[in-house]
């Protein structure tokens, strides 16, 4: 049962990478790490890396900027600006609202100041499936009415601590999406599957911590000794400027690296995908829960995936590849392949390795999901945006290699940890190939600078003061204002002196 019930969908992308990236051989090296590991086992060659005046608000607005360009939009025909995104930089003002506020100040000049006033601009936060979720909610806006014009943003920094299990996939930037009525590039069905669950396999706490406290670790890392018992302290005696201004008796603390299970986060990913692809099947086909359903691997021509790490799908998908051969009579050239006989459902785990080296899977995998890997292997893990540069990667690659795809179908599996899933399907236009020809994503990702591990962690560390290289004209961060009165402030400005352009 096709659900296109109104043609509605992604006419256009852009994307913004910073400009400076760590080789993982580098990274290798210093951590003695085995490069083989990480390169073939896992797909990582370099990790982006966002500059001393980069974050989540100017990556989203350059790549905002550049589908805007290129698509000759008036900005006052923008109804929506919806972020996607886990990077924050305010607790409570969006993501959304900075990046109007910068549109706003780029084409003052010709469409006046209030020219983004009509923009409904908000940020949904789900981990790494945000993005997907604001796609969802502005496809089903665009789908009220021919004239509505909307934009979708996914822009992130996967920071991780320094020597930990998730270092190596760091990456950061932005993918920006135009989405209205008869799109040039992809129409996405009606048809979703979705499966939520509340886990806990990776998420950034608030945490309390009291004044006293903060104090006293600050005296003992600086190795000086309190005069007094801090911990009898009345709170009122505490200083009372910065951090310690309120009158709370708890400190609250955000920080960007997260707390995370990296095994249990691949069970919860592999579990909730499974789970709404089945939905998915059930919301396209009419088919209840427990029934098999169709076969879907002949309907898709390409998979899309989030990929926290290149090589994540080819992992995690040989369960749903799996079950597929088995739905379709294929147990026999499995058994053959794999050298063993189907197991059971206990011992599944290991029986799905054996199924992941098969020639038929490797063969599965280079047709419908490597060519996403390409670009994720050369930028990292960007949260929000991973899904949709994987698709920006499979597409280029394809109009490089001069695929037949016309009208051909592919299939999304977006996750977010905490945990989430939705499974969904667009249908490439007869247009594709002109608007794949203006990403240039490949020939961009040639013209960033290399850095070494020094540099790489004073910016990690926040101790880098200056830019590390000519940024490209763009939007940069100038301050974070110290005024008494709105301390905090974070103040933007369009960057026109640079030579690089990207």
């Amino acid at each position: 049962m096709e659900k296109y019930s109104t043609t509605v969908g992604i006419d256009d992308l852009s994307v913004y990478v910073p400009h400076l990236y760590l080789p993982i051989e580098t990274l290798a090296e210093v951590r003695a790490i085995e490069y083989a590991k990480l390169n073939k086992g896992l797909g990582l060659q370099a990790m982006s890396i966002p500059d001393v005046q980069e974050d989540a608000a100017t990556m989203a607005a350059n790549a905002a900027l550049e589908l805007i360009l290129k698509n000759k939009l008036d900005p006052r025909r923008i109804g929506r600006l919806y972020v996607g995104t886990e990077s924050a930089v305010d607790g409570a003002k969006p993501i959304a609202s900075y990046v109007t506020g910068m549109l706003a100040q780029y084409f003052e000049p010709t469409y006046g100041a209030d020219c983004m006033l009509g923009c409904d601009a908000v940020d949904l936060t789900f981990a790494c499936i945000g993005a997907v979720d604001a796609l969802q909610n502005t496809l089903d806006w665009a789908k009220g009415n021919p004239s509505r014009i909307g934009i979708v943003i996914a822009t992130d920094i996967a920071k991780y601590e320094l020597g930990s299990g998730g270092e190596y996939t760091q990456g950061a930037g932005a993918v920006a999406m135009l989405v209205k009525q008869q799109p040039r590039l992809l129409a996405i069905s009606d048809a979703w599957g979705t499966a939520t669950m509340d886990v806990h396999d990776f998420f950034k706490p608030i945490r309390h911590i009291r004044r006293e406290d903060v104090a006293t670790e600050v005296l003992e890392a600086l190795q000086v000794s309190a005069s007094t018992d801090l911990s009898d302290a009345p709170v009122q005696a505490m200083p009372a400027k910065g951090i310690l201004d309120a009158t709370d008796a708890w400190v609250q603390l955000h920080r960007d690296t997260p707390i995370f299970d990296g095994q249990y986060s691949n069970q919860c990913y592999q579990e909730r995908v499974r789970q709404a692809y089945h939905r998915f099947i059930g919301a396209a086909f009419g088919y209840m829960n427990g029934h098999p359903g169709p076969v879907l691997s002949g309907r898709w021509q390409r998979l899309v995936f989030h990929l926290p790490y290149a090589y994540h799908a080819r992992r995690i998908f040989a369960e749903i590849y799996l079950e597929e051969a088995l739905k379709s009579g294929q147990q026999g050239r499995i058994e053959q392949e794999t050298g063993a006989p189907l197991p059971e459902p206990a011992q599944i785990e290991n029986y799905l390795k054996l199924v992941s080296k098969t020639p038929g899977y490797q063969s599965f995998v280079n047709k419908y999901i490597e060519k996403g890997e390409r670009a994720s292997s050369l930028v990292g893990n960007i949260y929000t945006g991973s899904i949709f540069l994987a698709l920006m990667s499979t597409l280029e690659a394809d109009l490089q290699e001069e695929a037949t795809l016309n009208t051909s179908k592919i299939g999304f599996f977006a996750y977010g940890s905490g945990s989430k899933s939705k499974v969904f399907e667009g249908e490439l236009q007869p247009q594709w190939r002109e608007v794949v020809q203006g990403f240039q994503l490949f020939e961009r990702l040639k013209r960033r600078q290399a850095i070494n591990y020094e540099t790489y962690e004073q910016l990690h560390r926040g101790k880098q003061e200056t830019p590390v290289g000519p940024l490209a004209e763009g939007f940069t961060l100038v301050g974070i204002s110290d005024d008494p009165v709105l301390p905090g402030v974070r103040q933007y400005q369009r960057q026109r002196a640079y030579a690089m352009t990207l």
